[in-house]
């Protein structure tokens, strides 16, 4: 039986998170929402059929955070599948929120947010909807 000294034992310790951290993760990339259609969506809440605002979708990332729309915020990924996103996001001084958008088609999905905004809870399930050019 061979005793490693601390420093050998230090070094293989190095190696081995050294070759751990090689490589680096892949970033997600929130393809669902790049293949959703561009121009006008309506926002309606599920079950009713007053529309909550229009927003024209250049980038449906803006989905994201229907609650902090301006807001500067850091965004972490929870889920992304083709089908699916979910992400948590955090806004400096205005708060912060976790959206899932569920995708039906390219032109209808389905919006799960929750969080705080201006230090009031919100939580909200709509469907959106593409209706035309912006």
């Amino acid at each position: 039986m061979a005793i490693f000294s601390p420093i050998l034992r230090y070094s293989f310790a190095v190696a081995a998170l050294a070759g751990a951290t090689a490589v680096p993760a892949q970033a997600p990339s929130l393809a669902m929402l790049d293949g959703l259609e561009k121009g006008s969506w309506q926002l309606r809440e599920r079950g009713s059929d007053a529309v909550l605002q229009t927003i024209c979708v250049g980038d449906a990332r803006r989905m994201i955070q229907i609650q902090h729309p301006r807001a500067n915020c850091s965004r972490y990924i929870i889920e992304d599948t083709p089908k699916s996103v979910t992400v948590h996001y955090t806004c400096p001084g205005a708060g912060h929120g976790r959206t899932s958008i569920r995708n039906e088609t390219n032109r209808l999905v389905q919006i799960d947010t929750q969080g705080i905004a201006d230090g009031k809870p919100f939580s909200h399930a709509i469907e959106a909807r593409r209706a035309g050019s912006c």
